[in-house]
């Protein structure tokens, strides 16, 4: 079974083939409902490829299942007694729900 660790928002994620992955939204791609990622290590039973930063001659497709979906509202609150101080802030992040279909 391959696996790899691919980089997309800032963050990283180990994936492995008909995977389904919620990552940062996509919006270059978004028409074609395909996404292609250059992997920084690439796992095959016991061999490893460390990339330099990634690893050549290897790709991660996947397609789009979903565009932008919203994660739940993370609310942040600001109060101090006795001053008649309250804030209250709400943000719901925007995802792309991406379906790993090959790693070669």
């Amino acid at each position: 079974m391959k696996k790899a660790v691919i980089q997309t928002g800032g963050k990283q994620y180990v994936v492995s083939e008909g995977e389904t992955l919620e990552v940062e939204l996509l919006t270059a791609d978004a028409k074609a409902n395909k996404a292609s990622f250059e992997p920084l290590l690439v796992i095959d039973g016991d061999k490893v490829q460390v990339g330099t930063p990634t690893v050549s001659g290897v790709s991660v497709a996947a397609e789009v299942v979903e565009q932008d979906v919203q994660a739940d509202k993370v609310t942040s609150i600001r109060y101090k007694a006795k001053k008649r101080v309250k804030t209250v802030r709400g943000h719901r992040q925007h995802h792309t729900v991406l379906k790993i279909s090959t790693i070669a």
